[in-house]
């Protein structure tokens, strides 16, 4: 009777003995886990932002919207949960049809460089605090955020690509207005996050942190977001939505058109342009374009909640707003980072279904004239405030 139990003690004291040594040893492993785990996590969240898009505007509109096709294998059709399952195997399984007239290399690569940069996007974005030892980021980088702006910049090329691949007028169009859109409004959301920085890399505020706090930042720099979520783990008014509100309304209307979301969807403009860059596609490929665009939203709301908006923190005390000492606690700061991101997504799709796009000459004129000197002037009177009060 004794040796069975002497077998189990040994399991339960090597096991984890064997799990610590491998990830020691292979930390590449712990990269690919969180890899696979916030693909698992944003894939589901893209599918169904589809879903409550199509219920929301039908709403909205005094429709039903989908709610036929339910859950697979079970006779539950709430709310049309199914849905993303069946568009999904809709789009897979239609035919692959490739125009005799486009360029095809850049035809058939123009869905994947779009759809890249985004799900990139989230290799330096803190999307918790602590589960273990690990810190809920990918890549902790001291730059975080030139390397997003640096990937975010490269989505204009799928669909510059798509435009001039398709040898049509229309893709072409769409093409063009998507660059010119892109370019032009990453100057004001590259400016307008410049005053956070400013302040998040203020030396000040880190000698009231918390050891944990400390723990947690030590070897960050001045770029790194992490900073950033610690400077407003304060209270409420220390979120940066409430210190620099010019900055965040910049960069908020700036994330629509970097998305080629309404009221900044020229490129598509399906009134102009029948489908605008995509006209050409169909099935899987025009499929890869739309996760592509959806994917762009969670980022660009993970960005804003980052940015402005405490990140995985909540103001309602030291279980919320400080870097987590157990396993619930964690997750409990991922899920206060995803209902954060859920609010900024139904913004954005409550937009797109209340307001008219703009025309090409006023989407230019917004943001080289309005959003480039408010943000410019925006820097300097954040520079003028610190200085007057260091």
């Amino acid at each position: 009777m004794g040796w069975p139990r002497r077998s189990r003690c040994r399991r339960k004291v090597l096991m984890p003995e064997f799990i610590t040594e491998l990830l020691t040893n292979h930390p590449w492993l712990i990269v690919a886990i969180k890899v696979l785990g916030v693909f698992a996590v944003v894939m589901p969240m893209v599918a169904y932002s589809v879903v409550a898009e199509r219920r929301i505007s039908a709403f909205i509109q005094d429709r039903v919207g989908p709610n036929r096709v339910g859950i697979p294998f079970t006779n539950i059709k709430f709310l049309g949960l199914g849905q993303p399952l069946a568009d999904g195997l809709k789009s897979f399984l239609k035919e692959d049809f490739t125009p005799g007239h486009v360029k095809r290399i850049y035809y058939w690569m123009a869905p994947a460089v779009s759809m890249t940069p985004s799900f990139i996007v989230f290799a330096v974005i803190p999307f918790g605090s602590m589960l273990g030892m690990q810190k809920m980021v990918i890549a902790d980088l001291n730059v975080g955020i030139l390397f997003t702006f640096g990937i975010v910049s490269l989505g204009v090329y799928g669909i510059v690509l798509a435009g001039y691949s398709a040898n049509s007028k229309y893709p072409f169009l769409g093409g063009i207005r998507s660059s010119a859109q892109m370019i032009s409004y990453e100057i004001a959301m590259g400016m307008s996050v410049v005053p956070v920085f400013m302040l998040a890399a203020d030396p000040a505020w880190r000698d009231g942190l918390t050891p944990d706090w400390k723990a947690y930042l030590e070897g960050t720099g001045l770029l790194n977001l992490s900073s950033v979520v610690a400077y407003q783990s304060d209270s409420l008014f220390s979120w940066l939505i409430f210190k620099q509100p010019i900055a965040f309304w910049i960069f908020l209307i700036s994330i629509f058109a970097e998305t080629n979301r309404l009221p900044f969807d020229l490129p598509e403009s399906e009134t102009e342009l029948v489908s605008g860059y995509n006209t050409e596609y169909s099935s899987m490929r025009f499929a890869l374009f739309f996760m592509g665009e959806y994917a762009a939203m969670i980022a660009g709301s993970a960005l804003m909640v980052v940015l402005f908006c405490g990140g995985w923190t909540l103001p309602f005390g030291e279980y919320f707003n400080t870097p987590a000492q157990g396993l619930v606690q964690g997750i409990v700061h991922i899920l206060v980072f995803i209902g954060k991101i859920a609010v900024f997504l139904g913004l954005m799709i409550w937009v797109r279904w209340m307001l008219p796009r703009f025309r090409y000459d006023q989407l230019m004129n917004i943001g080289w004239k309005r959003f480039l000197p408010v943000s410019l002037a925006n820097i300097i009177l954040t520079a003028i405030v610190l200085w007057a009060v260091a």
